[in-house]
């Protein structure tokens, strides 16, 4: 097989001409994602793609886009958002103002999620809680900040809101899609920031990030962790997807609070 019929000149030219980190995801997923590119392209193998990506910046974007994490949904894994819950309650009774990061928060659902937690429990003061969701696809973060979100992507929408007691204020239905409450976004702020290569935030209460591990190669996971913990406050919570794991480098920077739930607390110079 020639250098032009294998995905890796495809790879390189992400990495070095699009910035985009290939080098930290495993092959099988990039390998997916530029797959249905080429299906959708009708390119024939990796050299054609290679040569209409070159050509093509409205191809780039797009594969830019099928390279970012944007799988997503309303309050998933609803035993998880239990812990958040209990969580965001204890947090907001301790603090004054209490900070949250949703990383790679693709298309928005997961700060949403939060912010809809935070407006209808009783015992959580919305008031005191300021979100911050990232993520590196600008595509994601747009759809994000509309709140918009067309029927293929929430047919299941009732059920994923039924962790909710009253659901409906929060969401308005249309024709053919949904949108979140005013009330709601106004309290979620999107930003564009690269997990793998951008820098650490800081001063965050909770670090959500949940369910990008899975895809990034296991040598490249501890930068990721890093940037967590040096985003966190001591004592701050940490909340990653319930198939990752912490590598066991970084296993001695977080105390485990539901192993189940895979949430976690960085004791910083806190008492643990």
């Amino acid at each position: 097989m020639s250098t032009s019929d294998t995905i890796q000149p495809i790879l390189r030219f992400v990495e070095e001409e699009l910035s985009f980190a290939t080098s930290y995801y495993n092959e099988r997923y990039l390998d997916r994602r530029v797959s249905s590119r080429m299906r959708r392209t009708n390119s024939d193998s990796y050299g054609e793609y290679y040569s209409l990506l070159k050509r093509d910046e409205a191809e780039q974007a797009e594969l830019l886009d099928a390279l970012s994490i944007n799988v997503t949904g309303f309050f998933r894994n609803p035993s998880v958002w239990e812990g958040i819950q209990t969580l965001l309650r204890k947090l907001t009774a301790e603090k004054s103002s209490v900070r949250i990061w949703s990383a790679a928060c693709a298309d928005g659902r997961e700060p949403y999620s939060l912010s809809m937690l935070a407006h209808s429990d009783r015992e959580i003061d919305d008031s005191r809680i300021s979100i911050l969701a990232t993520d590196i696809s600008e595509d994601a973060l747009e759809t994000a900040r509309g709140g918009v979100y067309q029927d293929l992507q929430t047919d299941d929408v009732s059920s994923q809101l039924d962790f909710l007691e009253r659901p409906t204020q929060y969401i308005t239905k249309q024709e053919d899609s949904v949108k979140v409450a005013r009330t709601i976004r106004k309290l979620v702020e999107f930003e564009r920031h690269d997990l793998i290569n951008g820098r650490s935030k800081s001063g965050f209460d909770m670090v959500v990030c949940r369910n990008i591990l899975i895809y990034i190669n296991d040598e490249h996971k501890t930068p990721i962790f890093e940037t967590i913990r040096d985003s966190l406050v001591d004592g701050g919570y940490m909340v990653i997807g319930k198939s990752e794991t912490i590598p066991i480098g970084m296993r001695t920077e977080f105390d485990s609070v539901n192993a189940g739930d895979k949430t976690y607390q960085y004791p910083g110079d806190a008492e643990s």
